[in-house]
């Protein structure tokens, strides 16, 4: 449906900045949010890219405790790790297993930065400790709106704008939030629940625009979200009309192609080129995505987009996954088109993302999928299961478009070896690290990309499918029968949870070796995939393999290729080699 459009609009990955701002951060992270209703499964959903040049890929663990009167807890800035302070510790905390809690709580974020007039550098809470803490003390997405106001309000907020995703496993919250200044600390926030049967995504922009007023139930905001703006003359109509986005985080053009687009492509995807949504009173509108395509491009940024829609079809949690491995393809801002993919259509531009040349600013493309991603997950919240059973993190590191995700139920006491905090860094190579065999792989196909991702992507399905449609059911189903088998006993059940013991230990042994045990096994099998594709493709190369994955040899020896080709360039870099060299070539 873009082939017209790919020909009309600059499409590529370089785009004229056209002297307005391009103020792109280097922390820049993709949520996707799943209402129950949208679901293919009956669960809540939210995806996240953790992503940055700073940031190692690795899962976080924190097991339940319990905490004596005055405890304290001493806060470190997420992103630099850069001692903030002390705040008071609270009696009991959750088992916390990254991004979600033994409740099948989930929060995600994005960073949009906003007015820097608002930022507080003397606050003790950042962005990371506002999700971790969270996830620590809240069992619920309202709860945990609760707590991450409140921290942030006694304590002041050290960090810029953010978007949270925030949900449980019966719903799903977007949370725009942003610091006072440094002489007026907390934050001013708005939180909307997704309507059942719609999806969210958000990219480093300020998602929520006008809200409503007085629809509590499925709209919370501070206070003072208004009178701020008003104070500090960025908004004089009528309460109504106010729109947070526009008040504190007015787009430009590269936060919008940069950002929006992002949340743009989310949108087409499981949208299947329509947006389906309905406005504030009710009305229900079906237009084609191309209809944003101008606003999602920074070519009109008078316009904007939907906060939610309603998806084409149910979303399964491999739907959402393939999200994350989105570069625009099919759409005018595809970024293997043009000639900055090289001679193998890599939708990958390194930093910086602006160029200047003679004289007039560009700025490249920024999709989901990214290099610099460190941990990713699709995190899952089931509500038809206990929380004993219910919730799984489908977790990964480095590239999502070259990784896999693994399941990590939240029951989980321990975290694998290849995933463990410690077991290398972004300075200190681990030959047992998920994140740097991942990056292995990955800088491998960035070298051949449309001749070596492909044989990357078709192991990554066939694991993934078969662990969200075969082997996690068959995990969900012997845990039940270890769960039941535990409430047949409610006594002693009643006994354990007074001891504050587990009362399913066998269920969380169980859960827990599931998902050491697969994750261990996968991480092996990745090892010998960047082994074979050093084999396969090196020095341009491929050679041919049997079925059963051996190399195929010549009748004289095992040790010499049978037959080797030689895939070459795509036609495009041809034809613009030979536009611009051409010539040389053929005096020589």
């Amino acid at each position: 449906m873009f082939k017209t459009m790919r020909n009309s609009l600059l499409a590529a990955a370089a785009v004229l900045v056209m002297g307005l701002a391009a103020s792109l951060d280097s922390k820049a992270c993709t949520n996707v949010i799943i209402s129950k209703g949208a679901s293919a499964d009956g669960t809540v959903m939210v995806s996240y890219a953790a992503d940055s040049h700073y940031l190692f890929g690795e899962l976080y663990f924190h097991p339940a405790a319990d905490w004596a009167p005055g405890s304290l807890l001493k806060v470190y800035d997420w992103d630099s790790n850069r001692y903030l302070g002390e705040i008071a510790q609270v009696a009991h905390t959750y088992r916390t297993i990254g991004n979600m809690n033994e409740h099948q709580l989930i929060i995600g974020e994005t960073t949009w930065g906003g007015r820097p007039e608002l930022e507080d550098k003397n606050g003790k809470i950042d962005y990371g400790s506002l999700i971790y803490i969270a996830l620590q003390r809240a069992a619920t997405a309202c709860e945990a709106i609760d707590v991450i106001v409140a921290l942030a309000n006694e304590y002041g907020y050290a960090s810029e704008g953010e978007t949270f995703s925030i949900a449980d496993k019966n719903e799903a919250w977007v949370m725009d939030l942003v610091g006072k200044g440094p002489e007026d600390k907390g934050i001013v926030w708005v939180a909307r629940r997704l309507p059942e049967g719609a999806i969210c995504a958000h990219a480093n922009q300020a998602r929520i625009g006008t809200f409503p007023l007085n629809d509590p139930e499925n709209c919370l905001y501070a206070p003072d979200v208004i009178s701020v703006a008003r104070k500090m003359g960025w908004f004089d109509g009528e309460d109504k009309d106010f729109n947070f986005a526009r008040a504190y985080c007015p787009p430009d053009f590269g936060t919008v192609r940069g950002c929006d687009a992002r949340a743009w492509s989310a949108f087409n995807i499981l949208g299947e080129g329509e947006f389906t949504w309905y406005d504030e009173q009710g009305q229900v509108h079906t237009e084609p995505a191309s209809a944003y395509l101008n606003y999602a491009m920074g070519y009109n940024l008078e316009g904007s987009m939907p906060l939610f829609i309603f998806p084409k079809k149910k979303v399964s949690p491999k739907d959402v996954a393939n999200v994350m491995r989105d570069h625009y393809e099919g759409t005018p801002m595809d970024m293997t088109q043009d000639i900055g993919a090289g001679g193998n259509a890599l939708p990958y531009r390194w930093r910086p993302m602006g160029f200047e040349v003679d004289g007039k600013k560009y700025i490249n493309e920024r999709a989901i999928a990214t290099q610099q991603t460190g941990f990713w997950f699709v995190g899952q919240a089931r509500a038809a299961f206990p929380d004993a059973i219910g919730g799984i993190l489908w977790f990964g590191t480095d590239d999502a478009a070259t990784s896999y995700l693994t399941p990590i139920y939240t029951s989980s006491t321990e975290v694998p070896e290849c995933f463990r905090v410690g077991n290398g860094d972004l300075l200190h190579y681990s030959p047992t690290a998920s994140f740097w065999m991942n990056n292995r792989v990955a800088n491998a196909c960035y070298r051949m990309y449309n001749i070596m991702a492909p044989t990357v992507r078709e192991a990554i399905d066939a694991f993934e499918n078969n662990q969200m449609e075969v082997a996690t059911r068959e995990a969900d189903a012997e845990a039940m029968a270890l769960y039941e088998a535990a409430m047949a006993r409610p006594k002693k059940v009643q006994r354990a949870l007074k001891r504050g013991k587990d009362p399913f230990k066998k269920v969380t042994r169980f859960l827990t070796d599931y998902s050491v045990r697969t994750a261990q096994e996968q991480f092996a099998a990745w090892t010998s995939m960047e082994e074979m594709l050093l084999l396969k493709y090196i020095d341009g190369n491929v050679k041919e393999q049997n079925p059963d994955g051996t190399f195929k040899h010549s009748e004289y020896s095992d040790g010499i290729p049978a037959k080797i080709s030689w895939p070459g360039y795509t036609d495009l870099w041809k034809a613009t080699v030979a536009r611009d060299h051409g010539k040389v070539i053929e005096e020589r």
